[in-house]
């Protein structure tokens, strides 16, 4: 029996993300492949085969996507994206009713169907308050946990594409931005069907635009 202190780094670091992918034994990048080549990852519950040659993992075309290698390899699997959109309606429900009380709190209206009397003041107003929210919403959440509350009723979570970590704040700020900055001062109906709508057809990774600036995905997590 020693009486040595152990190694420095030898236990758990605070900071570890308990959804990063696991490092690869012996050292090195767990994204690094093995000497002599081989599968970079273990085996776990979330391993998936290699791609087919010719093809990504979801159908999409080239061997592993525009960000190299395979980056979900180790994840869940990726998020239907009809429950995608269930999870933004909850989100944008719950958003819409606080920034609707807010409206009347502060007496900032919609524009007024008289076009002899149209207070641009309060539609810019109304639109201000909404991209706050909806941004400090969006950002707020999705850097603590990577869901908002739609996003844990559906299951579901935001990862960074690159290892499956929780995005970082800035990361979070950019997606959330390019969601609702166009949401809330211009069509708003049209943006949220193109931006959202986008995971139906985007291969191999089911990218909204907001996920595609953010270089993030959309995962379940039971």
């Amino acid at each position: 029996m020693t009486t040595e202190p152990p190694p420095p780094g030898s236990g758990p670091s605070p900071d570890d993300d308990p959804f990063r992918k696991p490092p690869r034994s012996g050292g090195g990048s767990p994204y690094d492949p093995p000497p002599g080549g081989g599968e970079p990852y273990g085996r776990n519950p979330y391993d998936t085969p290699p791609p087919p040659s010719g093809g990504g993992p979801y159908g999409g075309a080239g061997g592993g996507g525009p960000y190299g290698g395979d980056p979900l390899a180790g994840m869940p699997p990726l998020a239907p994206s009809g429950k995608r959109i269930l999870a933004r309606v909850i989100d944008m429900i719950i958003v819409g009713i606080v920034v609707w009380l807010l409206s009347l709190l502060f007496s900032v209206g919609t524009w007024d169907t008289d076009v002899d009397d149209i207070d641009a003041g309060k539609s810019f107003g109304q639109s201000l308050i909404a991209a706050i929210l909806y941004i400090g919403y969006d950002t707020i959440l999705i850097a603590r946990t990577g869901q908002t509350v739609g996003k844990r009723l559906m299951h579901l979570r935001v990862a960074d594409l690159s290892n499956g970590a929780t995005p970082s704040t800035q990361t979070s700020l950019i997606r959330a931005a390019v969601l609702w900055l166009p949401f809330a001062f211009c069509c708003a109906c049209v943006w949220t069907v193109i931006c959202g709508g986008w995971s139906f057809f985007d291969r191999p990774y089911k990218q909204g635009l907001h996920d595609k600036a953010a270089k993030t995905v959309e995962v379940t997590t039971a």
